[in-house]
């Protein structure tokens, strides 16, 4: 059994990439590193793990933590994966998902083109009820007039 493995070659074994060569383009655009006792090093996809190292991968937004349990070269099936490795990714993470699943139509990123049909039935649902209508209450100082803003010039008013 080896003692060392490639980290691009174990994050597509691991299934943490869907291919290789996009495991191999992650490493060398900075997004893998490797937990190291002076500190977080950014891995290149040729640099060699072994057993008990802690790997993170930013997918951004969040970033994952892998502890190394097992090493391998092959593609494993999915249920077998954890055995090879353990997924030490703080809850603080996930929770950065569930906000921009909530989020959604709101945080639209730019270049996305038009917002489907459903974004937009959400996103007039979500205007509507933040521009519903306010009770005209008589006794309640803030809304003595129903048009707080009505602001009436006058051309004479413009004259020096």
């Amino acid at each position: 059994m080896k003692t060392e493995v490639r980290i691009d070659k174990w994050l597509w074994a691991m299934r943490v990439f869907k291919t290789r060569t996009v495991a191999t383009d992650s490493c060398k655009k900075g997004r893998v590193t490797l937990r190291t006792p002076g500190g977080d090093v950014v891995a290149k996809p040729s640099r060699m793990i072994k057993v008990g190292d802690v790997i993170g991968v930013r997918k951004p937004p969040v970033t994952y933590s892998f502890r190394v349990k097992a090493l391998t070269e092959n593609r494993l099936g999915a249920k077998l994966v954890p055995e090879y490795m353990e997924n030490i990714t703080p809850k603080e993470q996930y929770d950065l998902l569930d906000v921009i699943r909530i989020s959604g139509f709101i945080d639209r990123r730019k270049g996305l083109g038009r917002p489907t049909k459903r974004e937009g039935r959400d996103l007039a649902r979500f205007t509507g009820e933040m521009y519903a209508e306010m009770p005209d209450d008589a006794d309640d100082p803030f809304f003595v007039d129903s048009d707080p803003y009505d602001l009436d010039f006058d051309e004479e008013d413009f004259d020096e």
